[in-house]
């Protein structure tokens, strides 16, 4: 065994766990067997490597063991060890595992390890799951062989290999990471700040912006992360995902945000210095009813449409900003000039609060050829930017892979600078005052301002061209299409 696993040799371990499960388990459900067994294996190599360095200076059993669970307590029989010697009725056997280990810490992984059907023998025969334990126990996963961002690297290999491989499901777990890159640059969170995401799926966001501290040299460990998800087995990812990545103070609660917010403080919406979000895009199906008299004040730019729960989302994450808090969401472009919603972004405008309106290029998003925009609001804008909003047009700041696109770090870069500069650059970046702003009624598509051009609503903002934009489209999806069949024969190959 490598003293060391490089961080090819990491992803390559890990996907083999994923190649066990294909004919058995959908794509979209790898994630609820295998990061569960990824995070127990963790668990059991890390006590076993700290059991072992202070049996090693003591040889005291009972002293050695008592330094091993400082960290996390792992029970008798409740070891990986133990449970790789069962031969039959394996999938009991983790399953007890699992709910002793998340008992004897209740504080910090109460409920963790998820709610997959681990003793359903037709979808997981003992056999199969005695070849995930087999092939997990193949590599030392301790810190010493894994460190923290190297294993959490490795995590988020998997979420984007199961995005890939789930396609249709992708989306309500995985964000384009190189989007959430540039969201955390242009926020620039700081050691010590509190951040939020409101609908956090496996955490991406809140790695992404305790990455960005740790890439400027600051104190990462001072930073508090919360969040919270709707779904119970991704609520648990990311709190995997946070403790995997050597994150101590979080919290990640499960529940639905616009029905039942988790965070708060005396009856008040708890506030923080950084949101960030991907919200649920134009949801149909939410308690509009209820959100027009909103015990947490979260309606005080209106009520929105029953068809599209964005301006509820808006408006929660606007409220949970600090005094001088900044947030950045994405959303469809719709947000921006659609007339249902025009009383309550001219509210918006005149608040002050919009710092930025940033538009993306297509395909940015799995199994999706839509356009997204970025808003970034302030809840105290530094002196210059008062009275003002940017407008970037990023459309075309995007690298074509295969199916999928993504922004490079010199996109990032370019977006990021002219964001921070706030100055006018030619078919690229508009500094437009309110005045400006509310002499189009408040509409907020981008175009209006960079290219001077008027959106006809339902075409998408960057539908300006007409005929010649439509082929492009066209052109560009009949490559996709080609791209994809291509990737799956070989696949299949």
């Amino acid at each position: 065994m490598a003293d060391r696993m490089t961080q090819p040799e990491l992803e390559s371990y890990l996907w083999g766990a994923a190649i066990i499960l294909r004919g058995l388990v959908d794509a979209g459900d790898y994630k609820q067997y295998i990061f569960p067994l990824l995070f127990y294996k963790r668990l059991s190599d890390v006590w076993d490597a700290e059991y072992a360095d202070a049996f090693a200076e003591t040889h005291d059993k009972e002293y050695a063991e008592q330094m091993a669970n400082e960290r996390f307590v792992i029970p008798a029989k409740a070891h990986w060890k133990n449970v790789r010697e069962k031969a039959k009725d394996v999938g009991k056997a983790i399953q007890n595992a699992f709910r002793s280990i998340e008992t004897a810490n209740p504080d910090r992984l109460d409920g963790i390890f998820g709610d997959a059907p681990w003793t359903n023998k037709e979808r997981l025969p003992d056999h199969t799951l005695k070849n995930l334990l087999e092939h997990f126990a193949k590599q030392s996963l301790s810190l010493a062989n894994v460190p923290e961002d190297e294993l959490g690297n490795g995590y988020e290999f998997l979420i984007k290999k199961f995005a890939d491989d789930s396609g249709h499901t992708a989306q309500e777990f995985y964000t384009n990471r190189t989007v959430v890159h540039l969201m955390v640059q242009m926020l620039e969170p700081k050691p010590g700040e509190k951040i939020y995401d409101p609908t956090c799926g496996t955490g991406g966001m809140l790695i992404s912006a305790l990455d960005e501290v740790k890439r400027k040299g600051g104190e990462y460990r001072t930073l508090k992360l919360y969040g919270q998800e709707r779904n119970h087995m991704t609520a648990s990812i990311a709190r995997m995902n946070l403790a995997l990545h050597g994150v101590d103070d979080f919290a990640i609660a499960r529940g639905d945000t616009l029905e039942r917010p988790a965070f708060t403080e005396k009856d008040r919406l708890a506030t923080f210095d950084v949101v960030l979000a991907n919200p649920p895009y134009s949801i149909k199906q939410w308690n509009r009813e209820a959100w027009t008299s909103d015990s947490w004040g979260r309606n005080f730019l209106g009520t929105p449409p029953q068809g599209r729960a964005d301006y509820a989302f808006f408006q929660h994450i606007l409220k949970s900003l600090d005094k001088g808090g900044r947030c950045a969401i994405l959303f469809p472009h719709g947000v921006l000039f659609r007339k249902e919603e025009a009383d309550m972004r001219q509210k918006l405008v005149d608040a002050d609060l919009v710092d930025c309106v940033l538009g993306l290029g297509a395909n940015l998003f799995y199994n999706s050829p839509m356009e997204a925009c970025v808003v970034i609001c302030r809840n105290n804008k530094p002196a210059k930017r008062r009275g003002h909003v940017i407008f970037i047009d990023a459309v075309n700041e995007v690298t074509r892979e295969r199916s999928m696109s993504y922004l490079k770090p010199e996109h990032q870069q370019r977006v990021a600078d002219a964001y921070h500069a706030f100055k006018d650059v030619e078919g690229f970046a508009k500094v437009a005052s309110l005045a400006d702003i509310r002499a189009n009624d408040g509409n907020l598509s981008i175009p209006l301002y960079v290219r001077g051009k008027a959106v006809s609503e339902g075409k998408g903002d960057y539908a300006v061209n007409g005929l010649k934009t439509a082929i492009q489209a066209w052109d560009e999806s009949s490559k996709q299409l080609q791209e994809t069949v291509t990737s799956l024969l070989n696949d299949l190959k």
